[in-house]
Order: structure tokens, then sequence, then C-alpha cells
């Protein structure tokens, strides 16, 4: 190896080597080994200095300076400062090359902790290992065992290129990231996707050219073939990224985006990764066993390699190609293909464990990995082969490859290289190594053992019981860490002992533990990391024992059978179960197991017993313990409204003949379902004893119903541009005196915001949804696709809404999320103002939108000590209104009132929000001598549209989702009550007063 980490000067070989002389059996230690014995205890001082030759100052008992050597000793004076920058091995570009890996690590931990808030973020967390651990470990050391392997000497000023081109690769990978992140919020954002993709695809690409390169220009090797393995691996990269970037195309259909991901899978994991690590093995296995390779290991090896890459080549093909027939079943042979040659190289790899028994973290967690990207590809050709694309679930598999090949693969690699590329002589590198192996066995049992009770089916595991091994196994991961530091700190302090004993002129002791090193009991270690698996095993049965099938609470307690029927189900975003009944023999257990896949919405599963498999966010899987099935059943998912949409689940019991004791608490529908008010009676004014002509209770503060001036925004290509974000909150509000309602709110009201602007002006609004339950936002004011600004999104989520406003007149906005009529009945609405260009000055302007809203009672009191109601999905079918109300209240404008003045003109903006009534909006004692509705005059100061003067209008009619003004001027002083003139309407709150006054 070329490279030497602030050692000895090259004319002078350095005592002792890497590992000792004796431990290099064959060139398969050259990859581990090579730049081991750098940095080493021996070493010459500059040139030209000569023992003994510095001045005297302090000085021991022999008279010496302290630092120097006696005369006659070979080397230089050594200062601390010296021995420290010696020791401390800084200045590699191996240094400088690593600083993103050790970027990425804290990062990863950091998204871990934060992922719920962070938009995509399995995604995010699963690229932060494999971009950005994976690649550029890929990139700094296939170029070390190029070196290694085919003698390269490569000088120091040419490594900048090498550091540039990994320094350019992560700019790229964080472009991507931001790109995926937050195009679902900004779709306009795949730019960066597609850019970031680019560059990490040009990078690696170069990074291929460059190793094809100095394989040309090197001399002949038996392990050129290992090179040209690296070679081919790195320009698999852009093909995958290129289909990665497919995959994000927004609005990409179903099948497809499933046929391009396992492509995309196929050729990044198995073809980049995969052929990488395993052409490391090649010597790298035998290195880290330090034993000699095996007899045809590199003929066996070399073949098993041109399987995995003929493999990787079909199945992406097959997968791009999907829907060519038979191309499912090619893409499955090809994984099949691919895995012989993993086979291959398992036996190659067993034969060498024969000789040499792994003793060490690094070939521990190294052959653990190996054996996942076994399984892994077993089990994503069991899944091709037995299921169509459009149904290819490839997250069922993304533990397995990412936790349990390819980081254990890289920490073990880790484990090995560091204490190696650190040098320092044999005696430094095996206190480098033994604190990099601490409590080996122990680490790998807890990761592996965590994971394999991860991947068991819900169903028997519960999903608490998923939640804390998966913490377990992550803490093994992370284990890492510390060994990490406390390796770094071994070799430094034990090169700083060495350094500081020879410049005492001290000779060499004779370090016996090389040869015959300490035991460890790696079967009591194992025993921990059990323990510790257990231990989290059990925390997440004491969270929710019934998960697991002790059914402590709720469900049935009937005997039976003693059989199980496991039901996979899946929630989709149409409302619907799929499949939406079960069959279960009578006596039989029924578990249910439920995977959300609506991106856009939570939901549930809930019986009539009382079992339920509590909130599934998108994407996740929960399973319910029904019991035991004696009679017919039914379940339902209670997020709010969803029930009443059809999102139903049946029990059909078969074999009612079958004697089984206890009984099952199923009917045929029963119970409530959830905070819908399912199964309550709609509450009305009158059964529920409210005054409508009370005042709002104290902590109510009146909305104001003046138009406020359109806001001055921000000038953006000669545009203004209004930003506001809606805020979604669920929270308790008065709708009416003494009368709370669990509402939905955007930015805390029950009545979003009345935005306002002027033809032209482009409203920019961020949703933020801070819910318990998927949301969206319809702006009718602008005229959008509604496939990617109107989605639903899920809690914690963002998107950005972007409209221009290209018609005048008001305009309702409100959630888009179904049921629409129980969200807009929640407080989810509001209304959107555009000027006509040539408006008439006024006096006073005012805005009023008219909602109604179904309640039942809770039986509950909110904190104010109002009666706590919910919206009812039952009322809205009935059709009859609780309450109909302006701005939210059924009585603010009664006791406080509009105000004006005897001659003043008054213009009232007017909506109609619905979800389903209209209105005939009148002013008593008064008349409109304008009238505006729906982007047009009917009236304009008494004239018609066709000319005629004098006339008058008495009310403005406006279906549900209409809007418009009017205008009058009061002639006389008093109090003006308005109405809606559907006087049923009225009666339940829709009125309220204009003072009016004397000049």
């Amino acid at each position: 190896m070329s490279e030497k980490l602030n050692g000895p000067s090259a004319d002078e070989p350095e005592r002792g080597g890497a590992q000792g002389k004796n431990t290099h059996h064959d060139d398969s230690q050259r990859a581990g080994s090579a730049g081991a014995g750098a940095a080493g205890a021996g070493g010459r001082g500059a040139a030209g200095s000569k023992p003994g030759s510095a001045p005297l100052g302090s000085s021991g008992s022999s008279g010496l300076q302290i630092g120097a050597r006696p005369e006659g000793t070979p080397g230089a004076n050594l200062t601390t400062e010296e021995i420290a920058r010696r020791a401390s091995g800084r200045g590699t570009w191996h240094r400088r090359a690593s600083k993103p890996v050790s970027y990425w690590m804290f990062g990863i931990i950091a998204a871990l902790l934060a992922h719920r808030f962070i938009p995509n973020g399995g995604w995010l967390i699963v690229h932060m290992v494999t971009l950005g651990l994976i690649t550029n470990s890929i990139l700094i050391w296939s170029q070390h065992f190029t070196e290694a392997l085919m003698k390269i000497k490569i000088p120091d000023e040419a490594r900048g290129v090498q550091v540039t081109r990994i320094f350019t690769l992560n700019a790229g990978i964080v472009v991507l990231m931001l790109g995926m992140v937050f195009q679902e919020q900004l779709p306009t954002l795949y730019i960066l996707t597609l850019a970031g993709a680019s560059v990490v695809g040009a990078m690696v690409t170069w990074h291929g050219v460059s190793l094809l390169k100095q394989v040309k220009q090197a001399l002949p090797s038996r392990f050129g073939a290992t090179i040209r393995f690296y070679i081919a691996a790195a320009f698999m990269l852009p093909f995958g990224a290129a289909l990665g970037a497919m995959t994000a195309f927004p609005g990409l259909e179903k099948t497809l985006h499933a046929q391009f991901l396992l492509a995309h899978e196929a050729v990044n994991v198995l073809g980049f990764v995969g052929v990488t690590v395993v052409g490391t093995l090649i010597t790298f296995w035998p290195t880290m066993l330090r034993t000699k390779m095996v007899e045809n290991a590199l003929g066996i090896s070399v073949r098993a390699l041109q399987l995995m890459i003929a493999g990787v080549l079909v199945t992406a093909l097959s997968a791009i190609f999907g829907g060519v027939p038979g191309a499912r079943f090619a893409a499955g042979a090809g994984l099949l293909v691919y895995c012989v040659g993993l086979l291959m190289v398992a036996v190659v790899m067993v034969r060498t464990m024969r000789t040499k028994r792994p003793g060490e973290f690094p070939p521990m967690s190294v052959g653990a990995g190996f054996i996942w990207l076994v399984l892994g590809v077993l089990a994503t050709a069991f899944m091709v082969l037995s299921t169509p694309f459009a149904e290819l679930d490839m997250r069922t598999v993304t533990p397995v490859f990412v936790a349990g090949f390819l980081l254990q693969v890289l920490l073990g690699a880790m484990s090995y290289l560091l204490p190696q590329r650190m040098g320092g002589g044999p005696a430094v590198v095996r206190a480098s190594n033994k604190e990099f192996s601490r409590f080996a066995a122990a680490r790998v049992t807890v990761v592996n053992l965590s994971l394999i009770v991860f991947m068991l089916p819900t169903t028997l595991t519960g999903s608490w019981v998923k939640v804390t091994v998966s913490a377990m196994g992550a803490l093994g991961l992370a284990s890492f860490l510390p060994c990490m530091v406390r390796g770094v700190k071994a070799s430094v302090n034990t090169r700083k002992e060495m350094m500081a004993a020879r410049a005492r002129g001290e000779k060499p002791s004779f370090d016996g533990s090389g040869i015959q090193p300490e035991p460890v009991n790696h079967t009591r270690h194992s025993l921990f990391g059990v323990l510790a698996v257990v231990l989290a095993l059990t925390l997440g049965i004491a969270v929710d024992p019934s998960s697991v099938g002790f059914n402590l609470m709720g469900g049935s307690t009937a005997t039976g059978t003693g059989q199980t029927t496991t039901v996979k189900v899946k929630a989709t975003s149409n409302y619907r179960f799929t499949p939406d009944t079960a069959q279960v023999p009578v006596g039989n257990r029924l578990v249910v197991e439920v995977t959300n896949e609506d991106q856009g919405m939570t939901h549930d599963l809930t019986f009539n017993n009382g079992a339920k498999t509590g909130t599934i966010n998108p994407g996740e899987t929960k399973s319910v313990d029904v019991g035991v099935i004696t009679a017919d059943s039914e379940g339902w998912c209670s997020v709010a409204g969803h029930r009443q949409q059809g999102m139903l689940f049946h029990v059909k019991a078969t074999g009612s003949n079958l004697q089984a004791n206890g009984h099952h608490g199923g009917g045929a529908s029963g119970g409530g379902a959830g905070s819908n008010g399912s199964g309550s009676n709609v509450m009305t004014a009158q059964n529920g004893n409210v005054d409508l002509h009370a005042s709002p209770g104290e902590g109510y503060e009146r909305r104001d119903p003046v138009l406020q001036p359109v806001p001055a925004g921000e000038k953006r290509d000669g545009k203004t541009v209004h930003k506001i974000t809606m805020d979604v909150q669920e929270l308790n509000r008065e709708v009416a005196p003494g009368v709370d309602v669990k509402a939905w709110t955007f930015n805390g009201s029950y009545m979003g915001p009345i935005l306002h602007g002027k033809l032209g002006d482009v409203f920019e609004i961020t949703l933020e949804n801070n819910g318990s339950m998927g949301h969206s936002l319809d702006f009718h004011a602008g005229m959008v696709s509604p496939d990617n600004t109107m989605k639903t999104i899920a809690p914690g989520e963002k998107l950005v809404y972007r409209f221009e406003a290209t018609g005048t007149g008001i305009w309702l906005y409100h959630c888009s999320t179904t049921p629409m009529s129980l969200h807009m009945a929640s407080g989810m609405y509001g209304a959107v103002v555009i000027d006509p260009q040539d408006m008439d000055p006024v006096d006073h302007e005012y805005v009023l939108v008219q909602n109604e809203t179904y309640l039942s009672d809770t039986g509950q009191t909110a904190e104010n000590g109002n009666k706590l109601t919910e919206v009812s999905s039952e009322g809205i079918a009935a059709g009859t209104p609780t309450f109909t109300m302006f701005n939210g209240h059924a009585t603010q404008y009664i006791n406080q009132p509009l105000e004006a003045k005897k001659g003043e003109r008054v213009r009232i903006w007017l909506m109609a929000a619905g979800p389903s009534k209209g209105m005939s909006f009148h002013v008593v004692g008064s008349q409109f001598d304008t009238v505006y509705k729906e982007g047009g005059y009917l009236l304009r100061r008494g004239k018609d549209p066709y000319g005629v003067t004098g006339g008058h209008s008495q009310a403005l009619d406006l279906d549900s989702a209409q809007g418009g003004f009017v205008e009058m001027q009061f002639r006389e002083p008093g109090t003006y009550t308005f109405v809606n003139h559907q006087f049923a309407e009225m009666e339940r709150g829709a009125m309220g007063k204009i003072k009016v006054t004397d000049k």
C-alpha cells in the first residue's frame, strides 16, 4: 500500500509490520492489512537531525532533556506535542473522505427520533442508510481495496479529486432527499429529485471510470477480477438512480410504480451494493478470520458474481417490462439465479470458517448480514412469483435488507478496517480491535434476534412487541458508536505510550497477547443478548397483552376449538375493508390483521365487543384479537364518518352445529361507532334546552364580520402573492349559548379565516395537519387539478395549495376529505372574497357565511361548563340541522349587532357554505338596490342588466356553495333584523341584527 499515516518515512520499514509478518498467509490479507503498519512506533525524525543534539534544558536524573534519547539510540527526540500528533494519525485522505459517513450516522439518529414529524420520514431513513452510509462507504473502501489488491500507489496530491467526488456525491444526495421529502407538498420539487439522482449517478459513474483507469494502468493481478466487479457494480447505480427517480414521478400509476420499485431495488441493493459486497468478501472474509483463502475460492466466487449480475439484469428488465406475458415469473427467476450465486459464495465462506471460526465482531456481523441477504432475496423471489405487480409491497422486505444486510455488513467491515487504517503496529491494532469487538456476541445476538421477532406476523407479536424489539435492535446497531469511540481512544493512547517509551529510550517489551489472546466467553455474551430481547418482548406484551392472546380486557371469554383463524385485511382509500367478510368456524378464535393502504387517512377496525386495533397510520399494520366466534358479528372503522361511508367488516360464523361454550359479544351492529355520534339521538335547540336569544358564553369572542382590506402580500413576477398557513386543529368550540362542539378547525376557529384579494392575485396556502385524521382543502376560487392540491394528507403532513384568482365574487373553501358533510359541519369551511374591478365605494362592508351543523349530546361537559356535543352522521343523513349559523355561532350578532348610521351605504357579502342548506337573505325593514350573485350584478344602484331603473330586491337567494353581496341604505335609525327567510333555518339560529343610529 502506498499510503502511510503520519508514520515512518518510506525509506525505513516499520518494525513489526501491521499484523506481524507471519499473519499474512497469502495475497488475500493485503486488503485488510494494507496501511495497517503506518504510523507505527518506529520511525526516523526529520532529515539531518542527530540523536541527543538538542540543547539541554530541564533534565531528568540522567542529565538528558525530557523527551531526548541517550547517545547511540536510533530515532529523533520527540516532544509531547509530536507524540500526540503522530498518535492521532491526522491528515489522511480516509479521514477527510469518511467525514460524510459520520454525519450521516448522526443524521439517522436524529431522523429516527423525529421521523413522525418528517414528511416521507420512512423513505428518508432508509435512504440515509443506503445512500448516506452505504454509497459513501463503497466509494471509499472500493478505492482502498483496489489500491491494496492491485498494488497501486497514488500520491497524496491526487487524493483531492477523490474527496471532491465524494463531497459532490453527498451534495447530490441532500438535493435528492429534499426533493423526495417535500415534493408531495410541492410537486414542482420533483426537479430536485431528478437533479439529485443525476448527480448521484454521475459521481458513482465517475468513480467506476476512475477504478477502470487504475486497473488498466496497474500490473496484472490474480485479484483483478474482483476490481472489475466493483466497476460493473458502479456502472449499475446510474440506472438504479434513474429507476428510483421514476418511482417518484408525481401521479405514476400504481402498477408501474411497483414494477419500477422492484427494478430499482434489484439494481441498487442487489447489484450496486450486493455485487460490491460479495466481490469484497472473496478476499476480505479470510482476512477478517486471519486465515488462508481456501482452494478454488477465487474461481468459484468469480463464477458466482457472474451469476449474480445476470440475475440482477434479468430481474430489472423483467420488472421494467412487466406488461409482457411471463415478465413477473422471469423477474422471480432472475432473483433465484442471483440466489444461486450467493449460495456458491456461502459454500466458500463456510469452508473458510472451518479453518478458523469467527471470534470477533467483524466476521460475526458480516456473516450474519450475508445470511440476511440470502433470506431477503429468497423472500423477494417468493413475493414476486406469488403476487401480481399491482399488489407487490417491497416494504415487507425492507427491514431485512436495511437492518439485516446493509447495516450489519457495514458496521462489521468498519469494525475491522478502522483499526487497520489507524495502524500503529500489532499492539496498537490489537488494542483497538479489542474495543471494536467488545461484547461482540451479545451485540450480534441482539440485532439478529430482534430482527427475527420483528419480521414475525403482527398476529403473533402484536404491534407493541414490534415497537419494543425494533428499539432494542436499533440499540444493538447503535452500540457500534461507543465501541468506535473506545477503539479510537485505545489506538491513540497505545501509540502515545509506545512513542513516549521510545522517547525515554526504553526497549519494546514482548506482548504475547497477539499469540494467545485472552479468551472471550461468547456463549455467556450471547445469553445476555437473548435476555435483552426477551426483556423487550416482555415490555411489549405488558403494554398490550391482548395482542399476543392474553385477552385481559374486552373480547370473548368463550372457549372453543382451540384453533385460530387469521385474516389479512386492507383498509383502502375508498373507505372499504378488502376483503370485507371473513367466514370463521364457530369456536375458532378470530385474529384480523389490518394494513392501512390509504396514504392520506388514518383508519382502525373496531368490533362491537370492544376489541379494536387502535389507530392505524398510513402504511402501518395492526392486528385485533376478536375472541372466540360463536355468532355472526360486525366491525367498522370508528374514525368519524367512515362507518357511514360503508367501511364495515362482516364476520360470518360457520358450522353452527359445533358446540362451543360461552358467549361471543357479537351482534349485527350495536355499540357506538366513535366520535361522530353514531347511534346517538340528534340534538335540537328544543330538546337540548338551548336559548337562541341568549348571549354567547363569557369566554366566547365574537367573530368580527367586517371585511378587512386586501393585505399587501408580496410581489413576485409582477403579481401579488398572499401566503397563508391553515393549521388543522381539533378543539372544543362554542357554536350556541351553552353548547360546545368537538370541532375540526382551520387556525383554531369553527369556520376558517376570510381571505381577501383582487383579480389576478396568487394565493399560496400551506395546509398543516395537526389533527388525528386525514384532512384536505378545496378552494372554489382557483382552477387547479384536484389530483395533487386537493388530496388528503395524513396527520403530521403538510401540503402547499396554490391558485390564482381568475374570477371575482365570494368563493367557498372547505375540507374535501370524505365524508365532506361531516368535515364541513365540524367547522372546516371558509370564504375567499375577490373584489370586482369596478366596485362602488361603500361606508361599511361586512361578510356573513352561513352553515348548518348536526349535533348529538355526548353527555359530557366541556372545560368552560358548556354541554359538549359532537357532529352526528345520522343527523346529516336525516337532513335536520341542530343549528344554522352565521360565521360559526347561532346568536353572536343578536346581542352584538352589526353597526351603521342613517344614510350610510352598507355592503354585506354572503356565502351559503352548507354543507347542504342554502338561504334566502332578507333584512327586515330594508330593501337592496344592489344585488350581486355568482360573479355578476342582478341590480346595480337600482338598474337591472337591461338598463331599466327603479328596481329593488327584497331577498338574495343562494343555494349551497353560492355567494354574492347586497347593498342598502337605511333611511331611518333603528334595529334591523337580518334573517334567512327560510324560517325553519332562521329559528335554528340564522339571524342577527344591524343597529342603525342617527348621524
